[in-house]
């Protein structure tokens, strides 16, 4: 019975994942060519390579772009969600306490997630312009949209402005279903402020915001839309996996672009499995049982 009611899930997973990924692993074994024959007229078509165009992507002609393109997107993700955490973690906080303009505040943090990346990309290009307004905060003239150092963080300042408010917004909701007794024991224990935060809200929000990180840190491996319409394409410091991607299959070469997505959805599927192991991010979420445990430690910890 149960296999019954799933079974229609289960069609519309293998049509929207399964089918597409089996199909790009079919095509990242051909390869485009074209060239002459004998008559001297232009033949085009596709041949069956293998796993030459992986060889080729790690050790061949595509190495050094590839190499440099996993850089950026391991390194724009390591930076933005870590500082995404701090900030959404500190967005969380204030969220929570009760004061006039509490909803306004809840609102405004919320603004920028809810807008479309594109959009965002724009708007912070309009930013970062020659003759922006964060030029002329700085009072210096820095090429943000062109190369180098000031478009990676030109990049990331985007990034994080946009998606912090995700994991306040997740933290938060964690936040809100800690008990207020938990709180007022602690205080009659003599912990303050910042004893408690770390003793009671940081373990009990820990599921919440381990989920929040993993959603955040899978969505960020395959960054496209944000540094394609900030900074543009073939710029060799932003660039990253899914760009590098597009770059193929806008000049035709499928075998290639195929290719440079499995290796993507192979090292998002790695990432993803070693948080999961090592943090135990716990998607499916805690049992009651567990979660009164969860704060008769924390509050133990927090009168120590």
């Amino acid at each position: 019975m149960a296999t019954a009611l799933l079974s229609p899930t289960f069609i519309v997973l293998a049509l929207v994942i399964a089918y597409p990924l089996l199909s790009a692993v079919y095509q990242s074994m051909f390869s485009s060519q074209s060239g002459l024959d004998a008559d001297g007229f232009v033949v085009e078509g596709e041949t069956f390579v293998g796993i030459a165009n992986y060889l080729d992507i790690f050790t061949g002609s595509d190495s050094p772009r590839f190499y440099n393109a996993l850089w950026n997107t391991s390194f724009f993700t390591f930076v933005s969600v870590s500082l995404e955490t701090v900030i959404g973690v500190a967005f969380a906080v204030m969220m929570n306490r009760a004061f006039k303009g509490r909803a306004f505040l809840r609102a405004a943090i919320l603004v920028p997630w809810a807008i479309p990346t594109a959009v965002s990309g724009l708007l912070w290009r309009w930013i970062f312009q020659s003759n922006g307004i964060a030029n002329e905060l700085l009072n210096q003239e820095i090429l943000w949209t062109a190369e180098g150092m000031s478009a990676q963080i030109a990049v990331i300042t985007a990034e994080v402005w946009k998606t912090a408010p995700f994991i306040g917004l997740l933290v938060l909701a964690g936040m809100q279903i800690i008990p207020e007794e938990v709180y007022e024991a602690a205080k009659l224990d003599g912990a303050s402020g910042w004893r408690q935060f770390w003793s009671i809200t940081l373990p009990l929000v820990r599921p919440a915001l381990l989920v929040a990180v993993l959603f955040r840190l899978l969505d960020s491996l395959r960054m496209f839309d944000l540094p394609f319409v900030l900074i543009g394409p073939r710029k060799s410091s932003v660039e990253t996996l899914s760009i590098l991607a597009w770059d193929e299959s806008n000049q035709l070469n499928y075998g290639a672009a195929s290719a440079f997505s499995i290796i993507l959805v192979i090292y998002v599927a790695i990432i993803a499995f070693v948080f999961i192991k090592l943090l135990g991010a716990n998607v499916a979420g805690d049992s009651e049982e567990k979660s009164v445990r969860r704060m008769r430690t924390a509050r133990r910890k927090a009168a120590r």
